[in-house]
């Protein structure tokens, strides 16, 4: 796995090397554990505002025939 180097301010430093002595783990997994959780929660926001954006994006439409929605929710509950 290729290393990344980082800088930490000395209040960081500590903090991170208290976790490290409170949890067993090593500075260089708590680090890629933060930085694994930041990835999932910024892909996540970025699903978020994708499904956002698309929200209405047939409203206006009138060359397409849009199905009852309430409908076929119905249908898929069936299974």
């Amino acid at each position: 796995m290729p290393e990344t180097k980082i800088s930490l301010d000395e209040p960081l430093q500590n903090a991170l090397a208290e976790i490290s002595r409170e949890t067993g783990k090593t500075q260089s997994q708590l680090i890629s554990e933060a930085v694994e959780q930041l990835i999932k929660d910024y892909q996540r926001q970025n699903r978020y505002l994708l499904i956002q954006q698309a929200k209405g994006v047939w409203a206006d439409r009138e060359d397409i025939d849009i199905p009852d929605l309430q409908h076929l929710r119905q249908e898929w509950q069936r299974f």
